[in-house]
């Protein structure tokens, strides 16, 4: 039973792209009637287009490029509580410094302490 079930299926839909094959022909054959009406409404936009070209382009305007200021920065080393404010500073080539008062913070107030790197601007002399 499932094999003639299968079949009439494949025979109308068969016969359904059929029934499509014919609508597009008619549908191709209607194009090419209108195809040549639409060539006829063509040729004025390429008289307009012809007359566009004659007048002279527009001249770009010259735009300034933006001065971009060189800012400098110096790296350090910044010892923060938990509330993300910074305690301490020190140079960048003092890490161990302050690793240790960062453990030293921690012991003493038993709230966390870290370090983190920290990017201050210089100013030009």
């Amino acid at each position: 039973m499932a094999r003639k079930v299968t079949t009439k299926k494949k025979q109308a839909s068969t016969a359904g792209t059929k029934k499509k094959k014919a609508a597009t022909a008619k549908a191709s054959t209607s194009k090419k009637a209108t195809s040549k009406k639409t060539v006829k409404k063509k040729a004025p936009a390429k008289k307009k287009a012809e007359k566009k070209e004659e007048k002279a382009p527009k001249k770009k305007r010259a735009t300034r490029k933006k001065v971009v200021a060189e800012v400098r920065l110096k790296a350090f080393w910044g010892v923060f509580n938990q509330s993300l404010k910074r305690v301490a500073l020190y140079e960048y080539n003092q890490k161990r410094q302050a690793d240790k008062r960062a453990v030293e913070l921690t012991e003493k107030s038993k709230a966390p302490h870290f370090v983190q790197l920290v990017k201050e601007v210089i100013e030009a002399e």
